[in-house]
């Protein structure tokens, strides 16, 4: 993942609801078993490795969230099993084992939390997040990119 895509997700986190949050999990998910697809085929079998297990990360979080007193939480528990099951066999043969099959589940799964996000009003989980404004500005012979955040006032708050 690059830098810019790292400060992409800060942001979307600083500023998303629970429903949110669960997305951009599996979108991490998602970037993650891709990676790592890329590299086993690759013949990179540390990288490969290095993204399957950040990926089995992300889903461990998916997994410690569910509440286990509603239905929808222990079928999910299942789905989440398959997935991990799938990330191991992938890691001890050290090759891309079933993980077009894991996208379709977190992918299907990705879009159902997703339009549930649509629905989800709550506010941010992040009390105090950060309110990011940018926009660009023009000097002599340059473009410039500048954001200014919430919790300054003034030119003091602006980045170059």
């Amino acid at each position: 993942m690059t830098g810019e895509e790292k400060k992409e997700y800060t942001a979307r986190v600083a500023q998303a609801n629970r429903t949110e949050l669960v997305v951009i999990i599996y979108e991490l998910l998602l970037d993650s078993v891709h990676e790592g697809e890329r590299a086993y085929e690759s013949g990179d079998r540390t990288g490969g490795e290095k993204h399957i297990r950040k990926a089995q990360a992300y889903l461990q979080e998916l997994m410690g969230s569910l509440d286990l007193k509603y239905e929808i939480s222990l079928q999910l528990r299942r789905l989440y099993r398959y997935v991990n099951e799938q990330l191991i066999a992938s890691i001890i043969r050290q090759e891309p084992v079933q993980l077009d099959s894991v996208c379709e589940v977190i992918e299907g799964l990705m879009e159902s939390f997703a339009e549930v996000a649509k629905q989800d009003t709550s506010g941010p989980v992040m009390d105090n997040g950060q309110q990011i404004y940018a926009g660009l500005t023009y000097g002599k012979g340059t473009l410039n990119e500048v954001s200014l955040d919430g919790n300054s006032s003034g030119y003091g708050g602006i980045k170059v």
